[in-house]
Order: structure tokens, then C-alpha cells, then sequence
């Protein structure tokens, strides 16, 4: 859930940089969450329920977007490939390219590359 919030608030608009396999599927697993309860709600009260269920689908689409584009970033790919079926399926599950990338920074790597420790640069 703190992925989702992340991806939500944090970076609602944010197409730059990269998102990790795990950032991505954390925030697919808490959107059909909360489509699910929406629904749920929308099937118990039938006057507003409807309406709700679309402010929230709609309010993540966004959301969804940007987070699709930040995962194609982190493969080396350019945003435009989530519009490919299928092969977007398989580029969301294979592991992101090693080290920095046209994109940026590689977000598993907490640490500069071993090489450039003691290189200050002034």
C-alpha cells in the first residue's frame, strides 16, 4: 500500500525516471484493490455508488500512465512501447537494466557505482 501512495501522491504526473518491477506490480495490486472495494460500493449503494466507482477510476488513470511509462524507462525502452499487447506484459516482468540508463539512475542501486567512490568532482 505505501508503493500506492507513493505512485498516487508522490509521483502522480511523473513520466521521468524509472520504476522498479516491484514499485509497478505493488501499484497494479493496490489499483484493482481499490477498484474492487469501489465496486463493492457501487454495487451496495446503486444512486451514488456508480459515481464514486468513476471519480476513482478516473482519478488514477494518470497515475497508472506515468507509473506504465517509468517501468518501460527502466527496461531501455521508450514510454510509447505500453502500447504494445503483450510484449508491454513481458517488458513490465523481466528485471530492469543494470546501472544508469538514458532515463536515469538505476533505483535498485542505493549506492554510487564502486568506480566513482572517491572521485569527488568539484
Amino acid at each position: 500500500m505505501e508503493m500506492f501512495k507513493k505512485v498516487v501522491f508522490e509521483n502522480y504526473a511523473n513520466f521521468d525516471g524509472r520504476a522498479r518491477r516491484r514499485e509497478y506490480w505493488m501499484f497494479v495490486l493496490g489499483y484493482y484493490v481499490l477498484i474492487f472495494v469501489l465496486a463493492f460500493v457501487s454495487a451496495i449503494v446503486p444512486i451514488v455508488g456508480p459515481l464514486v466507482l468513476a471519480v476513482g477510476v478516473l482519478g488514477v488513470i494518470v497515475p497508472s500512465i506515468a507509473v506504465s511509462v517509468r517501468r518501460m524507462h527502466d527496461v531501455g525502452k521508450s514510454g510509447w512501447y505500453c502500447l504494445i499487447p503483450y510484449y508491454n506484459l513481458y517488458l513490465y516482468c523481466i528485471d530492469g537494466e543494470k546501472g544508469a540508463n538514458q532515463y536515469g539512475p538505476d533505483p535498485k542501486n542505493q549506492f554510487e557505482d564502486i568506480n566513482e567512490i572517491g572521485n569527488d568532482k568539484i
